[in-house]
């Protein structure tokens, strides 16, 4: 080796290797982050769906019926029945509610949301059928 090489070697060795870094010359004001590798997914089992039982059944559809006094007068005038019902039930499923628990057939069905945040339900019965017998049945008189 030469002495010009190893002078020029010792130099290079006193001023460092990090002074002739060049810096990137940034034109935007955002920084974004480079793409970085993506693996597809590898289960170590494949997950299958199950179908949950039904959110809104029957059972669930009407809560429980209203005996008060205003409730059975409307079971001795007007032949209707008072239930309270889940909030997201509607008219025709408290109809098919009503059909599958009670076997009678409803004609018109009203409802209202209370001030205390439940959902009642009017359910009118059809000329054949006895809204008293129904709540006799049901066990509610």
């Amino acid at each position: 080796m030469s002495v010009g090489k190893a002078q020029g070697a010792q130099k290079a060795v006193q001023k460092g290797i990090h002074n002739k870094v060049a810096r990137k010359v940034r034109t935007s004001t955002t920084f974004r982050r480079p793409k970085t590798l993506q693996l597809s997914r590898k289960p170590k089992y494949a997950r299958k769906s199950v179908a949950h039982a039904p959110r809104l059944d029957e059972f669930k559809i009407i809560d429980n019926p209203i005996n008060s006094e205003s409730a059975m007068k409307k079971i001795e005038d007007d032949n209707t029945l008072v239930f309270c019902v889940h909030m997201r039930a509607n008219k025709n499923t408290i109809k098919s509610a009503v059909k599958k628990l009670y076997d009678v057939d409803a004609v018109k069905i009203n409802t209202m949301v209370r001030p205390n945040g439940t959902k009642k339900a009017f359910v009118k019965l059809s000329a054949e059928a006895d809204a008293l017998d129904v709540a006799n049945r049901i066990g509610f008189l």
